[in-house]
């Protein structure tokens, strides 16, 4: 991805710091840009290491959005550039942190890049935008109601008919194209070998068509454990293992998760 702005020297480091020091070396920063208006060189300066301090938090927003179709190295130059547009537009004589500038500064600038370069098959304008307001509202509605939230729950925080919180969900995932030389489960055979079969698993397409969009409200660690459980066929033993859970919590959150999709699946709109 050709990029035009030019990114302060430092930004190749990883940040070694943790979330506290990170947040104390800023708040450091800001204080010595609020205290007194420096010199060009002098501001200069604590600008580049405004955005150097905060290099990781802007790769880890990055890291957010990848396995959607765009490599992660682009990604992390769009977070990247817009954490230095953040700290050179900052303000702080306006007395407001600077986390609670540049974080919305650079997701807004992901969200744009997906808008405009990640789409393979694109849908239509209001189905991107939906999709954004879901997205928001999913992640607002999981830390009030302790669970994902359904999709019923969405259309009424949003205010939209349910129909169109269904399509926007199925939509979801159009970045890229399943490649056809994907590996799938029978011995050797990828995708391209069954795209001909004549007829086999038929009878399961309508099933994956109405779970594909539920599946998309889902938590990645249910779809995690519903992963493993379902399609690698591990024991619940041997996930409760992999994920830190006993076996009885693995069966109890498998139970839930199910009744989670099955109420969704009777409440989802007919046609």
């Amino acid at each position: 991805m050709a990029t035009s702005a030019a990114v302060p020297r430092g930004l190749a480091r990883p940040a070694a710091s943790t979330n506290a020091q990170r947040a104390r070396r800023t708040d450091h920063i800001v204080g010595r840009l609020r205290v007194a208006t420096p010199d060009e060189r002098t501001r200069s300066s604590l600008v580049d290491e405004l955005i150097e301090t905060n290099v990781a938090m802007a790769r880890s927003m990055a890291a957010r959005y990848r396995n959607r179709g765009i490599d992660l190295d682009d990604l992390e130059q769009v977070a990247l550039l817009a954490l230095t547009k953040a700290a050179q537009r900052f303000d702080p004589s306006a007395g407001h942190d600077f986390m609670v500038y540049a974080v919305p500064t650079i997701r807004g600038e992901l969200r744009r890049f997906f808008r405009d370069s990640g789409w393979m098959v694109r849908p239509p304008r209001r189905v991107q935008e939906l999709q954004a307001c879901i997205s928001h509202a999913h992640n607002e509605l999981e830390s009030r109601l302790g669970r994902s939230p359904r999709p019923s729950e969405v259309a009424a925080h949003l205010a939209v008919p349910l129909e169109e919180v269904v399509e926007a969900l199925t939509a979801d995932g159009c970045f890229a194209p399943t490649s056809l030389d994907r590996p799938i489960r029978r011995g050797r055979e990828v995708l391209a070998d069954v795209l001909a079969d004549d007829g086999r698993d038929l009878d399961c397409v309508e099933v994956r068509t109405m779970l594909s969009p539920i599946l998309g409200v889902l938590a990645e660690r249910d779809l995690l454990l519903l992963r493993m459980r379902f399609i690698e066929q591990r024991t619940q033993q041997e996930i409760g293992d992999a994920v830190g859970l006993t076996q009885a919590q693995v069966s109890r959150r498998l139970t839930s998760i199910l009744r989670q999709l099955r109420a969704e699946l009777e409440e989802r709109p007919a046609g």
